[in-house]
């Protein structure tokens, strides 16, 4: 998952008129309009650091003429204390656009350093963490690239690019009982020819199916570990198969070592903590030839 200009200026054109709405209140009243500031990107914690290109976009948009220095890069472990990245501009920019930037890079770098954490607990084991489509609305993208950055792998992006047969498709399409993922995939196939096809099981009945029907991946469904080994070895790799429902950090290990190829795990994007980075004015220059 990149980071095109396009998405970082629409994300932030956005948070932009959130925030900014008519004016910057406080900022035009007190700071001068000519002064010229630098500014630090602190992390005052450990972490994993994703998002200083959309920062950049943040301060880019309110002065075209700021100069934005990264220091670090993106999905480097960083420790805390250090600093991430030096902004130098108009101080009313810097002023107007620090929550919002703050906002961004706190919370991508939550997500990429959740992300590390998981792929990091696999161990020497073959299996990739996976995020799923628990993100925030309208943001998905931005914390799609931050699980990347985190070193874990992208899901399907949306309903659009990947077919997937859950339980409540097949009970509406009244494809319930025997033979009803055989029929479900040959639907889907029939439809979108292009499209991988995965089915959700929630028994080691509806994985014989599935495998049968010849599904790309399976989805193992809430399953305990031990019927997910089970599940594996009735597959024995004809499909990829997926451990999805109830994956916490303390499972991985066991989990990755059962055979699976993927964990998909909703907490990286669902339930993060964003990491606490701060920003601090390193010294207002009252002149600067560059932004006269």
């Amino acid at each position: 998952m990149n980071l095109t200009r396009t998405l970082c200026e629409g994300a932030v054109r956005a948070a932009l008129a959130e925030d900014v709405g008519s004016g910057d209140a406080t900022t035009l009243a007190v700071v001068p309009e000519h002064l010229v500031t630098t500014a630090l990107l602190q992390t005052r914690e450990a972490c994993v650091c994703a998002g200083l290109p959309v920062a950049e976009a943040v301060f880019r948009e309110l002065d075209p003429e700021i100069r934005f220095e990264a220091l670090v890069r993106e999905g480097q472990k960083c420790r805390a204390g250090e600093t991430l990245a030096r902004v130098t501009g108009r101080a009313r920019a810097i002023l107007t656009g620090e929550r919002t930037a703050l906002n961004f890079i706190q919370r991508l770098s939550g997500i990429a350093t959740m992300a590390r954490r998981y792929v990091e607990a696999v161990g020497t084991h073959s299996a990739r963490i996976l995020d799923t489509r628990k993100t925030t609305p309208g943001l998905r993208l931005l914390e799609k690239y931050a699980v990347a950055a985190g070193g874990a792998t992208n899901h399907r992006i949306g309903l659009f690019d990947r077919v997937m047969i859950k339980d409540n498709h097949r009970e509406l399409a009244a494809l319930g009982g025997p033979g009803g993922i055989r029929r479900a995939v040959k639907a889907c196939r029939d439809q979108y020819p292009r499209l991988e096809v995965e089915v959700e099981a929630d028994t080691l009945d509806d994985v014989r199916e599935a495998v049968a029907a010849g599904a790309d991946y399976i989805l193992l469904d809430n399953m305990s570990d031990a019927e997910m080994g089970e599940a594996v070895k009735l597959v024995r790799g004809r499909s990829l198969t997926e451990a999805s429902g109830g994956i916490t950090l303390e499972r991985i290990p066991a989990i990755a070592a059962l055979g699976v190829d993927f964990i998909s795990v909703g907490a990286l994007t669902h339930s993060v903590r964003s990491v606490d980075i701060g920003l601090d004015i390193e010294t207002p220059r009252p002149t600067d030839p560059h932004f006269a």
